[in-house]
């Protein structure tokens, strides 16, 4: 059995400044545009070829890890969600938009998120085993 220690206060403020600012992110930046029609958002889904639904489903599940990030309990599942979002969003790039300089945006995002999904590891473990 293993046992680990809890972080330093600096790292947990650290940490939360990150999982805040991801969030706010993912919620305004992100879903929001998505789930209120913005028209850059519309095209870009329309050329994925997916219809609505797709851009819907997009941005509720920003909205949801955005919002997951912010409680205590769900932010380290909310940041594995949004590691395979933006695995997936990053693979769009590449292959319908053929824009690899683009997937640094989805990379970077997906690099904060799996950093703090490993930091809150033990809490995604407990999360899981319930």
């Amino acid at each position: 059995m293993t046992t680990t220690t809890a972080p330093a206060p600096t790292s947990r403020r650290t940490l939360w400044a990150l999982q805040i600012v991801l969030g706010l992110f993912f919620v305004i930046a992100s879903a929001s545009p998505k789930l209120f029609g913005e028209p850059s958002a519309v095209q870009i889904f329309a050329q994925i070829g997916a219809g609505d639904w797709f851009r819907y489903f997009v941005g509720c599940v920003e909205l949801a890890g955005g919002i997951g990030l912010l409680i205590p309990r769900l932010a380290g599942a909310a940041a594995l969600g949004l590691v395979g979002l933006m695995i997936g969003a990053t693979f769009t790039q590449i292959t319908v938009f053929d824009a690899p300089p683009v997937t640094i945006t989805p990379v970077v995002l997906g690099v904060i998120a799996g950093g703090i999904a490993w930091v809150r590891r033990a809490e995604i473990a407990v999360l899981v085993g319930r």
